[in-house]
């Protein structure tokens, strides 16, 4: 009688712990009915274990898709083999509200789940076990470390003050640019400004009123362009375009309708208002041209021909007569 008092208690005291551990626990059979369902899962999801005993896990949660989930299960009844899918496959199997304090701002549970085939005494495969883990806290670390790692990627890649790509990454972007062309040959061109006496603003106004307006052309510079082409501030006042698949006569009409907008653009800085201009320089990429840097130099050759020929004004290579 004392072994089997024994045995009862330890029947008891398993059951109890089956139903208290914080882990989601669910038994089906191979109808796909739910037999055992623990605390956890009572506690989020709001049903109790005799509301849902016998009763299909499909008709009680129609989030779980069904054909999924019985491939899923057949495998394991089948082969006699745990099987199991993760977050990142897919974010839950139930979908249960999340209430960790961590992580208040996840929608719901990311669960990680392990079917594991439950063997009758013949060692016929006659259930189902699901053990249902929440790795919220898990998963909205590596979420935000990843979205941290993306903003970090576009920081490396982005002018501060412009918002535009920097130097350096715009370069790598017209490298590919010329390459593809040398693939290719299709029309590409590439546009170079640069703001007229920038130095007398800064000199007039101060560096503040200066950075307001390399800003105010930034913006006019996101309005005009494509979301195909790359623009960027080259250095100092000086910005570049790539209009990829653009010959250069819509180039120069691209450009012509950003020196437009410039010259009759007004910034405004505190009580100071200023008009300023750009010089434009255009470059379609042709044999003659060896490098990606030789058709930054063909382009930046026209813009400054466009300055010594009075500024506020578009050149083209090689020079149109």
């Amino acid at each position: 009688m004392a072994l089997e008092s024994s045995q009862l208690n330890e029947l008891h005291w398993l059951m109890e712990m089956l139903h208290n551990i914080d882990v989601g626990l669910v038994v089906l059979d191979k109808e796909y009915n739910i037999q055992i369902f623990n605390g956890f899962m009572e506690n989020h999801s709001g049903y109790l274990p005799r509301e849902v005993k016998g009763k299909c896990l499909f008709e009680l949660f129609d989030e779980i898709p069904q054909d999924w989930f019985v491939r899923k299960a057949e495998s394991v009844f089948l082969l006699k083999n745990k099987a199991f899918t993760i977050w990142e496959q897919r974010p839950y199997l139930f979908k249960f509200d999340s209430y960790r304090p961590v992580t208040g701002s996840a929608e719901f549970m990311y669960q990680n789940t392990t079917f594991i085939p439950l063997l009758s005494a013949s060692g016929d495969v006659t259930h189902l076990c699901l053990l249902v883990y929440d790795v919220t806290d898990n998963a909205i670390h590596k979420l935000s470390l990843e979205q941290a790692n993306q903003e970090l990627a576009i920081l490396s890649q982005t002018d501060g003050l412009t918002q535009l790509f920097n130097r350096s990454h715009w370069e790598l972007c017209l490298q590919a640019e010329y390459k593809r062309w040398s693939r290719s040959d299709h029309a590409s061109s590439l546009v170079m400004l640069d703001i007229d006496h920038f130095k007398n603003v800064n000199d007039s106004y101060g560096h503040l009123v200066g950075d307001e307006v390399i800003r105010h052309l930034s913006e006019l510079i996101r309005k005009h362009v494509r979301e195909t082409d790359v623009s960027g501030r080259y250095g100092g006042e000086e910005f570049a375009i790539l209009l990829a698949d653009t010959p250069i006569e819509n180039a120069k009409i691209f450009a012509e309708r950003l020196r437009s907008e410039v010259e009759k653009s007004v910034v405004k800085h505190n009580d100071i208002e200023i008009q300023y201009t750009i010089s434009i320089g255009v470059a379609e990429v042709e044999k003659t041209i060896n490098t990606y840097e030789a058709w930054i130099e063909c382009a930046d050759n026209a813009l400054y021909r466009s300055k010594e020929e009075g500024r506020n004004r578009i050149s083209l290579y090689p020079k149109q007569t």
